[in-house]
């Protein structure tokens, strides 16, 4: 019996990583449809359809149409959330944010380009559909729950603590706001007032330092010595 090919695998027969890589390409071609012709005009079977998949398929990893959208939705926090997990106790917020993301430019992203402009789309679409919304608020929440890890780490406190529970809640409030922000500047064609702060990338990691030192009060953004 050959036990490597089935370690990690579900009762199903489908490995976790594979199962993770055929969700995220069902909800890219639903979330290219989804801004493409609308929610409502999109089917389960015009999903199905553009990625090559039987509609039952579809259904056996969704439990709705909407419920497509999550994974690409997730991708719009992944990086950033890969950069704060990353951030070394010796670096300000603000020199780390604007290091790091400006390294990503040049490097290997974390997330495909092309799927943070598809999750920027469902983020924007979320403001009309409420279906959306909800991956959205999911996607924020799981940002609060790392960012729990985070701060705990670094002012020394269990992820529990409630005053690093307050701290995480108000840093995500900040990702979810200016997100929506940059996402409405970029989708905008970087047109108005104050979207090139916010489209800029090391402009963008101010913008985020200095929000999240103001969202905790100071408690998250200096060096830990």
């Amino acid at each position: 019996m050959n036990t490597m090919a089935t370690e990690n695998r579900p009762a199903g027969g489908m490995s976790e990583r594979r199962r993770t890589r055929l969700r995220l390409e069902i909800s890219r071609e639903a979330a290219r449809l989804f801004w493409k012709q609308g929610v409502a005009a999109t089917s389960g079977d015009q999903i199905a359809d553009a990625v090559g998949l039987s509609t039952r398929t579809i259904w056996r990893h969704f439990r709705s149409k909407e419920a497509c959208a999550e994974p690409i939705v997730m991708q719009g926090v992944v990086t950033l959330m890969s950069v704060l997990r990353n951030w070394p106790k010796d670096s300000s917020l603000e020199d780390h944010l604007a290091g790091e993301l400006v390294r990503l430019q040049y490097e290997t992203r974390p997330v495909d380009p092309a799927d943070e402009m598809l999750a920027m789309k469902m983020i924007r679409l979320a403001d009309t559909e409420p279906a959306l919304r909800t991956a959205w608020l999911m996607a924020c929440d799981e940002t609060e729950q790392q960012m729990r890890v985070i701060i705990g780490d670094r002012l020394g406190r269990p992820a529990g603590d409630l005053e690093v529970r307050l701290h995480a809640a108000a840093t995500a409030a900040v990702v979810r706001v200016l997100d929506e922000q940059i996402g409405v500047a970029f989708l905008a064609g970087a047109g108005g007032a104050g979207a090139t702060e916010l489209i800029d990338v090391k402009a963008a990691a101010w913008r985020f330092a200095h929000a999240i030192r103001a969202a905790t009060g100071g408690a998250v953004g200096d060096p830990i010595a």
